[in-house]
């Protein structure tokens, strides 16, 4: 079960998030713009009630970040045009092992800080590769930093004992277009099914604003496709320094990929249920605080992400994972030149149920 470090310590996402909070602010316009079209003189019918979910929530200080900027857009549409305002009905969602707790109490400071219009909140859990919601029930629907994670590792590679990064160079290069193809098609399939659900779960013009890790359109997936490259090499110099054993690391999956500008248009007009409204493509490395770029932060920054998957499978090894990172990065430099090595895209789409 997927879930980001909890609670509040050092290395826990709550404390190590600011990039994901950089980037949902990336969408507000987005969000901002579908309120208008929910709301706006063109609907043919002004809701008297709105809901609306986050799928992947996870926890900290982003939690609300969304559905806040979706209540505030319902607010200054309404005060502007002079409409009374809907009442709202706000869901958020993630895996059963997110860290719910905190999530609570920042629904209930939700609630009680908006006394108008009306907000109920409420936390569904589960996985948003299945449903979630009842029929034509949600009209507006966020996420964040979720949808590159799969819903499983490719069965291709698993069933085939096909190692997703080989240690060995050249079996990795030869190997490489078989990997890549395998977690393609797994996005492939799990993004159609996510779109194939939020369809039957939205109302007739229901609007979808989400947000994802890509790779650059100029960046060739058979020489780039990994999100997680820096995490396995961390974990391949353990596996050749006999830290952790080679035939785990041969068998460790991540399950996230991240698509093309182009591949996730392709998915979308393939599945049918949507259109797009806008796309949009950022350099995700420009939402990065400098103060990231620190041996201490960086390592800090992939704990909060991978660190329950990693010692799920490894077992405790996080003290010498830290080791490791922090000698590959301790020379001058290679911070910047693990930056320039691992190119990343933020891709934004609004979306309109068709």
């Amino acid at each position: 079960m997927v879930h980001m470090n909890q609670g509040q310590g050092e290395t826990s996402y709550a404390r190590n998030s600011s990039i994901q909070n950089s980037q949902q602010n990336r969408m507000k316009p987005l969000i901002e713009a579908a309120i208008v079209d929910l709301c706006g003189s063109r609907s043919t019918l002004f809701p008297e009630k709105m809901l609306i979910a986050d799928l992947g929530c996870s926890s900290g200080p982003n939690v609300l970040a969304l559905v806040s900027t979706a209540i505030k857009a319902i607010i200054n549409h309404c005060l502007q045009f002079q409409q009374s305002r809907p009442e709202v009905c706000v869901l958020l969602n993630d895996l059963p092992d997110n860290d719910f707790n905190t999530v609570v109490k920042s629904l209930v400071t939700l609630r009680q800080s908006n006394n108008k219009p009306v907000v109920v909140t409420g936390i569904a859990p589960g996985s948003f590769y299945e449903r979630l919601f009842t029929s034509d029930s949600l009209h507006l629907v966020c996420s964040s930093n979720s949808l590159h994670w799969l819903s499983m590792a490719p069965e291709d590679l698993t069933m085939n004992q096909i190692p997703a990064y080989d240690m060995d160079e050249h079996a990795r290069c030869e190997r490489l277009p078989i990997v890549r193809e395998a977690y393609a098609q797994q996005f492939r399939k799990d993004f159609m099914l996510f779109l194939e659900l939020r369809a039957k779960e939205l109302v007739p013009g229901g609007r979808m604003v989400v947000s994802l890790v890509g790779r650059p359109s100029n960046v060739k997936a058979s020489k780039f496709f990994h999100l997680w490259e820096t995490l396995v090499q961390i974990l391949s110099v353990m596996a050749l320094e006999g830290v952790i054993d080679k035939a785990k690391f041969d068998s460790f999956y991540v399950p996230v990929y991240g698509p093309s500008g182009e591949e996730l248009r392709e998915v979308i007009q393939d599945e049918g249920s949507f259109s797009i409204r806008d796309m949009r493509v950022y350099d995700a490395t420009t939402d990065m605080d400098s103060m990231l770029f620190t041996p201490s932060s960086f390592v800090n920054h992939l704990r909060a992400i991978f660190e329950p998957i990693i010692v799920e499978h490894f077992g405790e090894v996080m003290d010498e994972f830290v080791r490791t990172a922090e000698r590959r990065w301790s020379l001058e430099g290679s911070m910047q030149d693990e930056r320039a090595r691992n190119p990343r895209a933020m891709l934004v789409v609004s979306l309109a149920k068709a």
